[in-house]
């Protein structure tokens, strides 16, 4: 007989400390009901990077995406504010803005020809003569919380969440010294994995534990017998000492400083600091067994006399992934398989896993209470 939704989510016990918790079960990972209830109360209910503030600095600008289902736009207004709206025609539902990024001095609906200015207030209707008992006022764009932290544009579909910087907690106040915002963005690259997108965080909030055995390159550079986990509310802090010992020299090039910072804030954003660098994971799903990866890397020289230097930086990046392509997909199999249920968990290393696995069950019960 197939268990509950209620039912699935209870086979995790969420208040097991450390030292005695399991993983969230298999079926977490490969239930569809689970990925629904994820959608509106995970991504639904949670600041979501939307963009970079640097696509968003002068008026006119905009970024699209699609945030837990929906289509989203946030736009800088010909007033100087930045604001966020549903990509979603008034008129007859079509999206307003169909490229994923570009400027421009209007929001305009191909479809017929609406057209709102940056403001999201609309401007203009096609063959509109004869319409009676129509207020234009009242066929603006339909707003979305919109909020900046450091190099980030977030949005958040729920009205009732806490603000952007109450959310980040603790994590401002520990990436404040290493002042990415000097940053300046340089290359983004984007990969599409076979795995459900919790596996992917797993992989990432795992405390180094795979660093030895799959990635040798990147091992070569840290310091793996002092490698720190650190959790807030809603946020991990992973950091390791780093070390030119026995560095692999194509690593070493473009790994440098004292100390390597890899900051997650729940559920899906992950920031990887090291001296002069910065590269940001986005995971979003695509589906159960599908995710997509969005990897934006910065530097503190992005003009010409650095482009090769910072080149070999984000293919060291790419190499890295390429390793954790393999791990995720591998994981995703196994997840559905008859032998496994759900895991243990490393008390020295997998500290930040257990806190992703509880604000997921808090997260996903507290949705389900709604209904």
């Amino acid at each position: 007989m197939n268990a509950s939704l209620a039912q699935v989510l209870d086979s995790y016990d969420a208040t097991a400390p450390l030292d005695e918790a399991f993983t969230i079960p298999g079926p977490w990972y490969t239930d569809g009901r689970v990925a629904e209830l994820e959608r509106r109360a995970v991504f639904g209910r949670t600041w979501q990077v939307l963009a970079r503030a640097d696509q968003l600095e002068r008026p006119g600008q905009f970024v699209s995406a699609e945030i837990a289902g929906e289509p989203l736009v946030a736009v800088r207004g010909s007033d100087g504010v930045l604001r966020a709206f549903f990509n979603v025609c008034r008129h007859h539902a079509t999206p307003v803005m169909t490229e994923p990024c570009g400027e421009a001095d209007k929001l305009r609906c191909g479809y017929h020809g609406w057209t709102y200015n940056l403001q999201g207030e609309l401007r203009g209707m096609t063959d509109w003569e004869g319409v009676s008992d129509f207020d234009r006022a009242r066929f603006g764009l339909v707003p979305v919380r919109v909020e900046t932290w450091e190099n980030f544009v977030f949005v958040n579909l729920d009205k009732a969440a806490p603000s952007l910087l109450d959310a980040v907690g603790g994590l401002a106040t520990l990436l404040a010294p290493l002042n990415v915002s000097r940053l300046r963005f340089f290359e983004r690259r984007e990969y599409v994995l076979a795995c459900n997108w919790k596996v992917y965080v797993d992989n990432y909030l795992d405390g180094g534990y795979h660093v030895p055995h799959m990635h040798k390159g990147l091992s070569s550079v840290l310091e793996y017998a002092d490698y720190t986990i650190e959790n807030g509310t809603r946020y991990c802090v992973q950091s390791s000492p780093m070390t030119q010992k026995s560095a692999e020299a194509e690593v070493a090039s473009v790994r440098k400083g004292d100390r390597a910072y890899y900051l997650w804030l729940h559920p899906n954003f992950m920031i990887n600091c090291y001296e002069g660098t910065m590269d940001t994971n986005l995971v979003r799903p695509l589906g159960i067994d599908r995710c997509h990866v969005t990897f934006d890397f910065y530097f503190e020289d992005v003009s010409e006399a650095r482009r090769a230097a910072n080149a070999a930086s984000v293919e060291v990046a790419d190499t890295v992934q390429g390793e954790d392509v393999a791990i995720c997909e591998g994981v995703q199999k196994g997840l559905g398989s008859r032998a496994y249920g759900a895991g243990r968990l490393s008390v020295r290393r997998e500290a930040g896993e257990h806190l992703f696995h509880r604000l997921l069950h808090t997260d996903l019960t507290s949705e389900l209470g709604r209904e």
